[in-house]
């Protein structure tokens, strides 16, 4: 099968761009990024992802960043309904896994809507490579029985609107993606509903890239170490005693190009 029978005329991939080294994506992301005629990506697709579309392939940037909305949501599906039935084939890079707090269902029901096809391909979500790169595990036999991905995004002035009881669990591992601004409501909503103060905390910052950050520090802490996540996109906040840190030497020894630290 040639590169552009990847992709028939008229139909659409939701291609996970995985947390941006694009040495992390998967072989078929690399394929479908090739076989494309255009290419709509978000803001948190890593440069080198983007250094893979071909030069004669079209971009089109619809990143949506918090306060600096680029494209809404409707517009994206009008763009993506508007390049499908152009006979074009469209490659949308999500960062992480489309399905993850992706948007992708109503990309998938605008699209559906018109009669085109839509395809998926997985990415990896920033929380299973955070936790590569602070080398624990999301799971930990008597620990951690279960992993919850919860986004920490709210509309300006309003509070999380969240099952805080249910999170505040002890034997779960909880992601909040999008937590910078929300730290210190994490904090407090968790040790409130129970949670322990001392429970363990790994948060995130630019996951994958030379310019990664890795933060261990503890839940009572959590509002004071969220501004030791340096970096240009959102903070990852992971909370759970498998998060414990690992020896400062081992963990530099897994991550040289990031920086790491223990608040």
């Amino acid at each position: 099968m040639s590169m552009s029978e990847l992709i028939a005329p008229g139909d659409v991939w939701l291609v996970g761009a995985g947390p941006g080294d694009p040495d992390l994506l998967t072989r078929k992301a690399e394929k479908l990024i090739g076989a494309a005629s255009i290419v709509f990506y978000d803001a948190l697709v890593g440069p080198g992802v983007l250094e893979l579309i071909p030069p004669h392939v079209r971009r089109v940037s619809v990143g949506k960043r918090s306060g600096r909305h680029s494209k809404t949501q409707p517009a994206i599906d009008a763009l993506l309904v508007a390049a499908a039935r152009a006979g074009e084939r469209v490659v949308r890079l999500k960062g992480g896994d489309p399905s993850i707090f992706g948007r992708s269902t109503e990309e998938i029901d605008a699209l559906t809507a018109h009669g085109f096809r839509v395809h998926i391909c997985p990415g990896i979500t920033a929380a299973s490579a955070a936790a590569a790169s602070a080398r624990v595990s999301l799971t930990l036999r008597g620990a951690a029985r279960q992993v919850r991905f919860v986004t920490a995004h709210a509309r300006d002035g309003e509070p999380l609107d969240l099952d805080w009881a249910a999170l505040s669990d002890g034997s779960a591992t909880v992601a909040f993606y999008m937590g910078r601004g929300a730290a210190a409501d994490i904090s407090r909503q968790l040790i409130a509903n129970g949670l322990d103060p001392a429970t363990s905390v790994l948060i995130a910052s630019d996951v994958s890239l030379p310019s990664e950050c890795l933060v261990h520090t503890r839940l009572d802490l959590l509002d004071l170490a969220i501004d030791r996540a340096a970096g240009a996109g959102p903070a990852l906040i992971l909370v759970g005693d498998a998060m414990r840190a690992q020896p400062m030497a081992k963990l530099l020894l897994a991550v040289p190009a990031a920086a790491s630290a223990v608040f």
